[in-house]
Parts: structure tokens; C-alpha cells; sequence
């Protein structure tokens, strides 16, 4: 579909600092003109929401334009890296796109840039560093120190922009993505859009104490507040602080004047709002003010011609988008996940078998993708010269070095988001929990950024999180399977190996596949026994189950050190039942490939599953729906689920070992379960 042709005023979406001195007016104009455009188009948006042609929450930038058009303008679009808040639609347009690109968007329909799966506002353009936002504020900032951090390293003196509002600065995920941009010495603005209210909370509600930007003192680096209603002397100033730290590398903060010219969303009747107080901000609006200014200049004609053709400009591309047809469903579900990437040219090493636990075939496939692939990063606490709390990574930092393998500060949501940040940059991070029950710090940038990335934006987000787990008598809070939690939310896939040479493998695999993959590695197995492991070009084949016994009485399904408890349960029952059963080692949690299992329950008519994990919502319950939905009549008996009581873990050994399924019970269960 063609789209109207924008006016003249609107070709260039640059400015350098150098042409506020040269050509006042000029530049001045080209802003006028950017926060017209913004300004109007806002209002229509909300015209159209009133009409019901628009849905959702509709936010405005109203009052906003002031900081985010300057901002977008002297921005570095062929290099810098950026994610719009709320009050961001200004920036949007002049970042990349056309208007009608964005207002597809707002109606939602078959042209939008998301295929209508994310609502108004919640757009990015990854492509070019632009970055999606989601709702849970503060999120984002740690996307954009990380995404600044891949541009760097590829050579490119990119400046990151991460904005925030007064209220979310309440959130611990500013301080944590502050704190590590200031540790990595990053170049990134931080800016915090101060209109006095969250929502409806004013600031007195908020904090105590100083000012905002005076909390950059606490981390180093340097912070000053700023009126964003001064067009033109703001602009000045942040052209200076832009160049300043694309040649410091060091970030700032700086806390911005904007207005609340309507309210939070188009529902929002402001009605906590003091009396006078929204009078005093109209009286303080940047865009008359700015056109008054130009216009004593001596420009009033030039801005009633802009005027004009914003306006009708505006108006045409509202009346194309009102003609694009309604989005069709697609394949949604094919869509989750991005496509299968090709697999890598590995080297075929190490060619002659090494024996190791699994603990060190981890280490061995970090130091082939290190060696290999100089777009891989490890990250974690303490897997620097210490190695991680069970020394996977040990000896990585001494030959990689700390540019590719780096502690983090104890920040799992901030350090997550820099993950992802990085990999939907061209980086392939590989990140280390110390245990998986600390996930949970990260379950937002896990499940709602990572894991939807693709779906919502089609940029791919190759991120390993390798996650420690399993009980080795650690209690409640280093002890737990988290896989039901974590697999119950689309878009995160999962491999569970239990010998070292699938453990080889399954990094590998994970490493490069194109989406976010949780590797699970059971603590119990990490020092278990060596076995032979060598590279196998067929590693791809650990997303597929492997079948470690053969039997005609029934089908048993297990992963992780589980897989051990279950072959000595076979094992018994062949050689005292004279009982045998088809064992298989799922290995892939998500997604499930389960064709060889059903082909074993369709002739066996018997189910046994078993994990280590509660038994309650735990995985097992989603495997025996997913293998008896198809064959239920031919089941000669009720499916046996085999899991962990439903309690917190434990920490005495005596307490832990009644906990979990051990060898024992399963034998007893199954027994009386077969007879």
C-alpha cells in the first residue's frame, strides 16, 4: 500500500549540535515542525480513540514533545541505540518509519509493525536499535545498557538512551541498570521524565529527600536536572551532554522538567491533580512557546505553511490507515519462536574423547564456543576468577579474559536485561544463575521480554540461561526445579541433560539457537561420574528424547538426574518382575518432540512419568496430558505421575531424602501400580 508522501519540512530527521549556532532558525524550525507533527497526531489518536476506531490504552506525549523530539533529532540513528517510554511517540516518528507505519500500530490492524500483537506505544524497530518497551517500568533500561554495550564492542561509538518517569524510579531496576552501566563505564543517557505524577501518585508519594538527579552521586557518575519547556536552551544542553559521553564512554542522569498536559492514558481524568496546577502547566506548554519565539523571529508565515501541511499530511495518512483491512490470525503459534537457525561451523574438536563429569563437559563446550565464536559473552556472579559456585566456569576469565568473561553485580533483573539487551544486538550471551531458584529476581525479563521478543517485535533473542538446580541438601532456596514455572510462559525453550556428553551437546545447541533456551543443570549430576566426550555432529539430536531402555510393559518418562534413579528402577524390575519397560531421557523440555514417546505408548498402553520436581503443577503433569489426549482408549491403566512432595525443599538430609523420589519409593510406587 502506498503511503502519502510527507512535506518537505519533514525529510530531515537530524541534527547537529554545530547547526544551533549556524542556523538558529533552520533548526529551530526542523524541531517546531517534530513536535507539531507529534503534538497533532496525539490528539487525532485520542479523537479516534474516543470514536472507538482505536483500542487499548492510549497514551499521549502532550507536553513531552519538548525533550523527546530535541532528544531523537540530535540522536545518531545509524549507531545509537534507544527505547521510547509512554511519552514517546514524538521520538518514534522521527526515528525511523512513516507516520502511517505508526499509526497501523494504534489501529491495530493487517499493516501494523507488530501484526497487531502489541498494543499502541509497545513498539520498537529492532533493526535499528530501537527497542520495544513492556509495561513493567524500569525494565528497559538494562535492554538499552546492554544492546550499547554489543555496539561498542563492535567497534561502533554508539550512545544509549534509556528514559524512565519519576515514578518508576521507585523501581529497584533502575538503580540495578544505573549501577551497571556505571561499573562497565557505558555511554548511556539515563533520563528521567519528571511530570510530578505516577499515574496519579505525586511525588511526595514517591521519595523523600533529595532530588532525583542527585542520586547519580551515588553511583559515580554525573547528574544535573533540566527544562525540557526551554526548547531551544535544552537543546543546547543536551547536544553538549550527547557528545560529551559518546567520547567519555561514562553515563549521566539527568532528571527532565516535562509537563502532564493530559493524563496518564486516555482514561485518566486527572481529577487528583491540585486546583490551578493544570492551568500553571498549559501556561509552561514547550510548543507554543517555541512557535512564539520562532515567530518573533521573524518566521510566521513559514510556520503557518507547516502548520498547514502537517495538518493535511495527518489527515491523509489517518484516511490510509483507516483503509488497511483487519489483521488475520496467521500462524501465531509457529510465530513464538524465531526460525531455526542453521547450525554453526563448530570445529570437529575435541576429536579424540575426553572423560569428565558433567560439570566439566559445561566448561569444556563454554571454552569451545569462547574460542570459536567471537560473539560470545559468559556472564554471572562469581564466575570470574572464582570460577561460579560450582566451578563451571573455572579457568574461563584466565584465558578469555574479562572483556568476554565477567562477574556481575548481584542485579539478576538488571544483568538479565543487559543479556538480552546484547543478543538482540548480534551478541550470543550465555548467562549464569548461581542457583535457579535466583531466577525468580529475573522471572519478568525472563518470561515477559525475552521469552516474547520475537513474537511481539520478529527480533530474535539467542540468550543461554543456565540455571542450577536439583536438591544436594541446600534447603529451600538453592534446591528447587523450576521448570513447570518457567515453561508455563510461551516463547522460552529448555533443554535438561543428564550425562556429560549430552551436557556437551546441549549447550552448544542452546548457543545457537535463535531464541532464549534455559539449560537446567542438576547440581547432584555436576560431579556424579566421568564418561567419554568428544564433539558429535549430531548434538542437535539432544532436543529429540533418548531411548535408554527397551520393553514391551509400558513407557517410562523421566530427565535430569531423575534419568539415573529411573534405569535403576528398569534395571530392577527386568531382574525381579521379569518386567520391562521402554525408558526414555526427554532431554527437551521445550519444546516437547514427543513423536518416539507416543509411538511407545501406542503399543505399550502404559505411563510412567517421573521428575524430581513437586508433583503438583509440576512438568509431569503437562507430559501425561500431552501423551494420553491421543491414545486414552487404549490405555490399559491410569497414567503413574512420580514427583517430590508438595512442600518447600527441606535441608536435613533425612528430611530432603523423604522429600524428593529417590529409588526406593519409585519401586514401591510402581509395584503396587502394577498390581
Amino acid at each position: 500500500m502506498a503511503f502519502p508522501n510527507p512535506p518537505a519540512v519533514l525529510g530531515p530527521r537530524d541534527l547537529r549540535g554545530s547547526e544551533l549556532e549556524k542556523s538558529p532558525a533552520d533548526s529551530l524550525l526542523r524541531i517546531y515542525a517534530w513536535m507539531q507533527l507529534a503534538r497533532t497526531a496525539d490528539s487525532r489518536i485520542l479523537d479516534l480513540f474516543r470514536q472507538g476506531l482505536i483500542k487499548g490504552t492510549v497514551t499521549g506525549g502532550m507536553g513531552n514533545e519538548g525533550l523527546i523530539v530535541p532528544l531523537a533529532l540530535l540522536a545518531d540513528k545509524t549507531t545509537d541505540v534507544i527505547s521510547f517510554s509512554h511519552r514517546g511517540f514524538g521520538g518514534h516518528l522521527i526515528w525511523s518509519g512513516h507516520l502511517c507505519e505508526h499509526l497501523n500500530q494504534y489501529f491495530a490492524n493487517a499493516l501494523s509493525p507488530t501484526k497487531a500483537r502489541e498494543g499502541n506505544i509497545h513498539h520498537g524497530d529492532p533493526a535499528n536499535r530501537s527497542l520495544p518497551m513492556i509495561s513493567h517500568l524500569g525494565i528497559m533500561l538494562s535492554n538499552v545498557v546492554g544492546a550499547t554495550d554489543s555496539q561498542r564492542r563492535q567497534g561502533r561509538p554508539a550512545v544509549g538512551f534509556a528514559f524512565f518517569g519519576d515514578g518508576s524510579s521507585s523501581t529497584g531496576d533502575i538503580h540495578e541498570s544505573i549501577n551497571l552501566a556505571s561499573l562497565l563505564s557505558l555511554p548511556v543517557v539515563f533520563i528521567i521524565e519528571n511530570n510530578r505524577y505516577a499515574y496519579s501518585t505525586p511525588l511526595s508519594e514517591q521519595y523523600a529527600g533529595a532530588e532525583l538527579w542527585q542520586r547519580a552521586a551515588g553511583y559515580g557518575i554525573e547528574g544535573f536536572a533540566a527544562d525540557s519547556t526551554d526548547v531551544p536552551a535544552f537543546t543546547r544542553t543536551l547536544a553538549a551532554t550527547i557528545e560529551k559521553v559518546r567520547t567519555t564512554s561514562r553515563p549521566v542522569l539527568i532528571e527532565v522538567s516535562t509537563l502532564r498536559l493530559r493524563g496518564h492514558a486516555a482514561y485518566d481524568t486527572c481529577d487528583y491533580m491540585k486546583p490551578g496546577e493544570s492551568e500553571a502547566f498549559f501556561a509552561q506548554d514547550p510548543l507554543p512557546r517555541l512557535r512564539a519565539k520562532i515567530a518573533a523571529d521573524g518566521h510566521a508565515a513559514r510556520l503557518a505553511e507547516i502548520d498547514h501541511e502537517l495538518g493535511a499530511f495527518l489527515e491523509a495518512c489517518v484516511k490510509t490507515c483507516l483503509a488497511v483491512p483487519r489483521p488475520a490470525p496467521g500462524d501465531m503459534v509457529t510465530e513464538v519462536f524465531a526460525p531455526d537457525a542453521p547450525a554453526l561451523p563448530w570445529r570437529t574438536e575435541p576429536a579424540q574423547p575426553q572423560s569428565l563429569n558433567l560439570a566439566q563437559a559445561i566448561n569444556a563446550a563454554h571454552r569451545k564456543i569462547l574460542t570459536e565464536r567471537p560473539e560470545s559473552i559468559v556472564l554471572g556472579q562469581d564466575i570470574g576468577k572464582y570460577g561460579g559456585a560450582f566451578k563451571v566456569t573455572e579457568g574461563l576469565l584466565k584465558e578469555f579474559g574479562r572483556a568476554r568473561v565477567f562477574n556481575t553485580p548481584l542485579a539478576e533483573s538488571a544483568c538479565t536485561g543487559y543479556a538480552i539487551g546484547m543478543a538482540v544486538n548480534g551478541h550470543r550471551p550465555i548467562e549464569e544463575f548461581q542457583f535457579a531458584d535466583f531466577a525468580t529476581e529475573a522471572v519478568t525479563q525472563i518470561t515477559q521480554n525475552a521469552a516474547t521478543y520475537h513474537f511481539r517485535s520478529g527480533a530474535a533473542c539467542p540468550v543461554v540461561f543456565r540455571f542450577p538446580c536439583g536438591t544436594v541438601q541446600l534447603g529451600s532456596f538453592h534446591s528447587q526445579e523450576l521448570e513447570s514455572m518457567f515453561l508455563s510462559l510461551p516463547g522460552l525453550k529448555a533443554l535438561y541433560p543428564s550425562t556429560p556428553q549430552d551436557a556437551f551437546d546441549a549447550l552448544l545447541a542452546a548457543y545457537e539457537d535463535n531464541n532464549p533456551v534455559i539449560l537446567f543443570e542438576n547440581k547432584a549430576l555436576y560431579r556424579r561420574g566421568k564418561q567419554p566426550v568428544q564433539w558429535n555432529p549430531d548434538y542437535r539430536q539432544v532436543w529429540l528424547p533418548r531411548q535408554m531402555r527397551q520393553g514391551d510393559f509400558g513407557t517410562f518418562v523421566t530427565y535430569g538426574e531423575a534419568t539415573h534413579i529411573a534405569a535403576e528402577v528398569c534395571d530392577y524390575l527386568a531382574s525381579e518382575y521379569e518386567t520391562a519397560f521402554d525408558l526414555f531421557d526427554l532431554r527437551g523440555l521445550a519444546p516437547l518432540r514427543l513423536e518416539a514417546i507416543k509411538s511407545s505408548l501406542a503399543r505399550t498402553g502404559r505411563l510412567i512419568v517421573l521428575h524430581e520436581g513437586r508433583r503438583t503443577h509440576g512438568f509431569g503433569a503437562e507430559l501425561v496430558a500431552r501423551l494420553t489426549e491421543e491414545h486414552f482408549s487404549a490405555l490399559k491403566a491410569a497414567p503413574l505421575r512420580l514427583g517430590a512432595l508438595d512442600i518447600p525443599v527441606p535441608f536435613a538430609a533425612e528430611l530432603e531424602q523423604a522429600y524428593r523420589p529417590t529409588k526406593d519409593k519409585v519401586i514401591e510406587a510402581i509395584t503396587g501400580w502394577m498390581g
